[in-house]
């Protein structure tokens, strides 16, 4: 005969775990003897690590109150159909540690090489942290959901980076973070943006604004979402540039 305390220590669960079990009906309860106290048999130790261990596999607990009921047969099938189910969750679970390795493993948080060097090098140009910050989460996001497209993306801002006009456009969009939305200053940098873009993409899609990529618009839409004043600058050049805006 077993006290509650040491069914709960065979089975690695807390008492209060059992009592829940009663009350759901998942675990018979026993009678109390003379003192008072409800004693288990192995019979209930058995049934309570059968319970715990549907439970780890993530089976709803009224589903685990169903097996308790069910013939054999019906137990078999649902039984298989829980290891289905959790040999699926164990590869999503090891390519996600797979991921996790990734991101640990690199100079820069998993990132490719030039990447990361790029990434190093931006303080260096005169960008501020805040934007090195953003940047280094940006190139992590795009490479991680869409990483046959982030090469593409992250080759064409590195040429940008390379021609000092153009580099000198990223530093004042950078500094007019904290700008009022109101600000002129506003206005004439998209004037100087739309100038340029033109200058380099010509009439065709722009990548960043109406170019058929997923990327441009996850990068666009994370940086308008840290500054009012970038948010209203892109609204500028969208006027400008993209058709029916």
């Amino acid at each position: 005969m077993i006290t509650i305390g040491r069914l709960a220590a065979y089975a690695g669960v807390s008492i209060k775990t059992i009592r829940v079990y009663h009350a759901k009906g998942l675990l018979p309860e026993p009678d109390r003897d003379a003192s008072g106290y409800r004693r288990y048999t192995a019979a209930h130790a058995i049934d309570l690590l059968k319970i715990r261990t549907l439970a780890e596999a993530g089976v709803p607990l009224a589903r685990i109150k169903q097996l308790g009921d069910a013939t054999p047969e019906s137990v078999r099938e649902a039984l298989h159909d829980v290891d289905r189910e959790l040999t699926a969750r164990i590869k999503r679970l090891r390519e996600t540690q797979r991921r996790l390795r990734r991101l640990g493993s690199g100079p820069v948080h998993g990132l490719p090489p030039e990447v990361a060097r790029h990434l190093e090098g931006l303080p260096g140009l005169g960008f501020s942290a805040r934007w090195v910050a953003m940047e280094t989460d940006l190139w992590i996001l795009v490479y991680a959901t869409h990483p046959e497209l982030a090469a593409e993306s992250f080759r064409d801002q590195s040429e940008a980076l390379a021609d000092p006009g153009l580099r000198q456009l990223y530093l004042d969009y950078d500094r007019a973070h904290d700008l009022d939305p109101a600000d002129p200053a506003l206005a004439a940098l998209a004037e100087r943006i739309i100038t340029a873009t033109r200058r380099r993409y010509g009439p065709g899609p722009l990548p960043g604004l109406d170019a058929p990529s997923a990327v441009p618009a996850l990068i666009q839409n994370a940086v308008n979402a840290e500054s009012p004043a970038w948010r209203r600058l892109d609204g500028l050049l969208r006027a400008q540039l993209v058709p029916g805006t």
